[in-house]
């Protein structure tokens, strides 16, 4: 197998791999709850040879290679989409209050056609590359249950990559950026603050016990974590995004809810934030006369990138795409005058993988914003360049079975 011809394998089914995409797209779930996706993919893989295995609560995982033996090498794309309407300017835009505002879809093609060509060379692969279809990343819930179910089991992994589409970068459609080692998505972790006051008339607060006052003195409070208790280089940030109290203006209400954000790049900076934000609530409430419960929802810990991991791929990425279509992070911000690559501060699931394998990722830029992709992900209005998937396909075909022959 070269480069070239595994490229120009890709690019003879880029027809299918759009028919593919666009009944994805038309077809979104979020979450766990993706029963039509599941089932395309599913039957796509039977379709090929393949014998998939369903793992948790709506993940799937197939295994190509392991006609030679050596290692096992991960390639993992997530299926789930989000809770948006979808207002993009496409002929194919999804109809039921959901959207691939992420570009999932776009990934779930692509594993599909690193499908194809892993099988068609199967006979070549020098171990064992397993495909894992992930659901419920958006929720930071996916990827840890079918850790727990076993995905990096039955054969053990050694190694995993995800790849994830960005809309609106200024590089060319189809450049592929590959993180440089250590962490590149920071921790996140979503909590409800409830504040439990006494409710009473607005005109005799006396006789009551006002959460929203409390809810105020918290929210300002907490802002004190990042300003004078977080050295230098503890990079944080701490968002309240929801707060809801009372029905009335002329009632003091019994409750009052908050709900937020911590997003952080080291977990003892992580583990720090929560117990901060636990105590100053409670201790701030009680000043207060009230009573503060602080519950953490589901998050997910730092994304961190294997070094010895992040320089061999991107010499692969670099073999197939050649020099103008592939890059690690800090060469690309070199190039740009930027210096050192800043961190992303989008969280990923695919996190929980990279705590307990060597992991990589990559980002594919899919749309310039001078070509109409000017809407970032999560936006109703995202677009993503179709034109990317047949090299994104083989950027995982081929990333998986160079890692694969290199460390037989």
């Amino acid at each position: 197998m070269t480069a070239e011809k595994l490229l120009q394998e890709a690019a003879d089914f880029q027809t299918q791999l759009i028919e593919t995409r666009h009944y994805l797209h038309t077809h979104p779930g979020t979450g766990f709850d993706i029963p039509e996706t599941v089932a395309y993919v599913r039957q796509e893989l039977t379709n090929m040879g393949y014998s998939p295995i369903e793992c948790g609560k709506a993940g799937l995982v197939a295994l190509a290679g392991g006609k030679k033996p050596g290692k096992v090498f991960l390639i993992r794309g997530d299926m789930d989409a989000l809770p948006i309407t979808e207002e993009a300017d496409v002929d194919f835009r999804s109809a039921n209050g959901k959207m691939h505002a992420c570009g999932h879809d776009m990934h779930t093609t692509m594993m599909l056609g690193a499908a194809r060509l892993l099988k068609e060379h199967e006979d070549e692969i020098e171990g064992t590359v397993k495909l894992m279809f992930q659901p419920a990343e958006e929720i930071f819930e996916g990827s840890q249950d079918m850790i727990e179910n076993g995905v990096l089991k039955n054969p053990d992994v050694d190694a995993a990559l995800m790849i994830h589409v960005m809309a609106g970068l200024p590089v060319p459609a189809g450049t592929v950026i590959s993180c440089d080692g250590g962490v590149s998505a920071p921790a996140a972790d979503y909590f409800t603050i409830r504040i439990q006051g006494k409710g009473c008339h607005g005109s005799m607060p006396n006789n009551g016990v006002d959460p929203i006052t409390a809810a105020a003195h918290i929210i300002t409070a907490l802002q004190e974590i990042q300003a004078r208790e977080l050295g230098l280089d503890e990079g944080a940030v701490l968002t309240i995004g929801t707060i809801q109290a009372g029905n009335a203006a002329n009632v003091i209400p019994d409750t009052a809810q908050m709900g937020g954000t911590i997003r952080t790049y080291d977990e003892s900076t992580r583990s720090f934030l929560k117990e901060r934000l636990t105590d100053i609530s409670k201790g701030i409430a009680s000043a207060f006369r009230a009573e503060a419960e602080v519950t953490f929802g589901s998050g997910c810990p730092t994304l961190l990138n294997d070094n010895e991991l992040a320089v061999c791929t991107a010499k692969y990425i670099k073999e197939l795409l050649g020099p103008t279509k592939a890059f690690t992070a800090g060469q690309l911000n070199a190039m740009s005058g930027a210096g050192k690559a800043p961190k992303s501060t989008g969280s990923e699931d695919f996190a929980y993988v990279s705590q307990e394998v060597p992991s990589i990722m990559f980002a594919l830029a899919a749309g310039h914003p001078d070509q109409g992709y000017c809407y970032p992900q999560h936006h109703p209005k995202a677009k993503f360049d179709e034109s990317v998937l047949p090299s994104g396909s083989a950027v995982y075909a081929y990333t998986a079975m160079r890692w694969l022959e290199e460390h037989k």
